[in-house]
């Protein structure tokens, strides 16, 4: 069986311009390439009321355990001011060995990657599958992240097609192809803040109460507080105020309501519920000097998490050690991913390119990273089922 190369995948790849939510053909490009393999593939769509329809895809070659899952997404952020890119951001541009294109990194490479990593490994043990491989892709990440991974998860664990372990493909490494794995990450919430009082005239401000102020103490008070040191795995935990809104017009008037945006940042010593009680409890202590109300909505974007060293993590160090001669840091540090419904069913950790460029115009990548990548996935594949194996 011919088996595309992770180059050419991931051009195809990017040859769909796939921006969340549209799919453009993305999904379409994976299926053709793993079901002649006799990968079982499932397009799985799903909607929620008040968000665009999202297509996924699970594919799966093997019926038995162990069962190791590849996570990633083939929807992409806009390309920003096309007039700026070197090449057009969805043509796949090979120019001097650098693939250029939105999504070359985040991540259409890692996902044409572990295809073929995938691929290899189910034609070379035909036959005698050891286990399962399989592949959760969305095209909800760079998105909202309803109807996308945390779906699919609630669908594969009906369907009693949960793994044992996930490796999620989002670049992770800093400098070089192999320098860094995350095995965890900070959780993210962010609170939305009303603050209300009694509008009046400026010129008279005992006889109205203003928010302004009362919120303005409260964002002082929340972003000087030090939450924590951080620790051995995860960095301290932050708080950044991202808007203060009034809308207010009028110069010589005290308004009725005042309102900020809070995200928070989080390592393994608080929970999204406690960061909730400290926020709560510093409007409360404002209220009661200032006598304004305080309104706030929580929105959560994951709870923090970590796969402490252990087989899944031992077995990708094993892996990126053998193809690169690189030992990769373990890191909590960057944003959030889907890694964080994840890890609610199975070990997780992530692995994939160089983050230099992601999000950014002329997004690009090495091709001998993409091809170097493959190999350290299927080395992966390898490890796994030989570990596996050994501790049956």
């Amino acid at each position: 069986m011919s088996i595309i190369s992770a180059t050419e995948l991931a051009r195809a790849l990017i040859r769909c311009p796939s921006v969340t939510p549209q799919d453009a053909g993305a999904l379409k490009v994976l299926e053709t390439a793993l079901a002649p393999a006799g990968f079982a593939c499932h397009r799985l769509t799903f909607s929620e009321e008040g968000t665009a329809d999202v297509d996924n895809l699970f594919a799966r070659i093997g019926e038995s355990g162990p069962h190791l899952c590849f996570a990633g997404h083939t929807d992409v952020v806009p390309p920003g001011d096309e007039d700026a890119w070197l090449h057009p951001p969805f043509e796949a541009v090979i120019e001097d060995g650098v693939l250029y294109g939105r999504g070359a990194c985040d991540m259409k490479g890692e996902v044409a990657a572990f295809a073929v990593a995938a691929l290899h490994w189910a034609r070379d043990n035909a036959g005698h599958l050891p286990g399962s491989v399989s592949l959760l892709i969305t095209g909800d990440e760079e998105g909202v992240s309803i109807n996308g991974t945390r779906k699919v998860l609630g669908w594969m664990d009906e369907e009693g097609q949960i793994p044992d372990a996930c490796i999620v493909g989002e670049p992770s490494c800093s400098g070089e192809l192999g320098d860094t794995i995350k095995n965890g990450r900070r959780g993210s919430v962010n609170f939305f803040i009303t603050a209300s009082g009694v509008q009046g005239h400026t010129a008279y401000p005992e006889k109205a109460l203003n928010p302004v102020h009362a919120l303005a103490r409260l964002v002082d008070r929340a972003a000087s507080a030090r939450l924590d040191e951080g620790n051995a795995d995860f960095q301290p935990t932050t708080v950044a105020f991202s808007t203060f809104d009034v809308g207010n017009p009028a110069p010589n008037v005290i308004p009725r309501e005042a309102r900020a945006t809070c995200n928070i940042r989080f390592n393994n010593e608080h929970t999204s519920a406690s960061l909730e009680r400290w926020i709560s409890d510093l409007a409360a202590q404002v209220a009661d000097e200032t006598g304004a109300h305080f309104d706030i909505v929580k929105q959560v974007s994951g709870e923090s998490f970590l796969t402490t060293s252990g087989p899944l993590v031992e077995t990708m160090i094993e892996a990126i050690v053998r193809e690169t001669g690189i030992t990769p840091e373990l890191s909590t540090g960057g944003g959030t991913s889907d890694a964080r419904f994840i890890k609610d069913y199975c070990p997780v950790a992530e692995f994939g390119l160089v983050n230099e460029t992601i999000h950014q115009v002329n997004e690009r990548v090495l091709v001998d990273d993409i091809e170097r990548i493959a190999r350290i996935y299927r080395r992966m594949i390898d490890a796994f089922f030989a570990r596996q194996g050994a501790a049956a």
